[in-house]
């Protein structure tokens, strides 16, 4: 999970016209197939962040700040091991 954030973190700090940014903050647009939709990363991230009560701009604009993203991401992958140790 902390390699993931630190991805996460990697890939919002490139500019917005960079592959790998525009695939994660992609947001499809039309009708899609019927049952149970896929579990995307960003759909896991959104999920995570929805239980820490931030949103994805909130996100981005903490991302720039690598102090500050790293005492988020600390926190993030504190409290998710230790609801996995319960």
């Amino acid at each position: 999970m902390k390699r993931r954030w630190k991805w996460i973190g990697h890939t919002l700090r490139k500019s917005s016209n960079c592959i790998t940014r525009q695939a994660l903050t992609w947001n499809p647009e039309g009708k899609r197939k019927r049952g149970r939709p896929k579990n995307t990363l960003r759909r896991e991230i959104e999920a995570d962040m929805k239980r820490m009560n931030n949103i994805w701009e909130e996100l981005e604009r903490i991302v720039q700040d690598r102090v500050g993203w790293r005492v988020l991401m600390g926190g993030l992958c504190s409290s998710t091991s230790s609801i996995r140790r319960k």
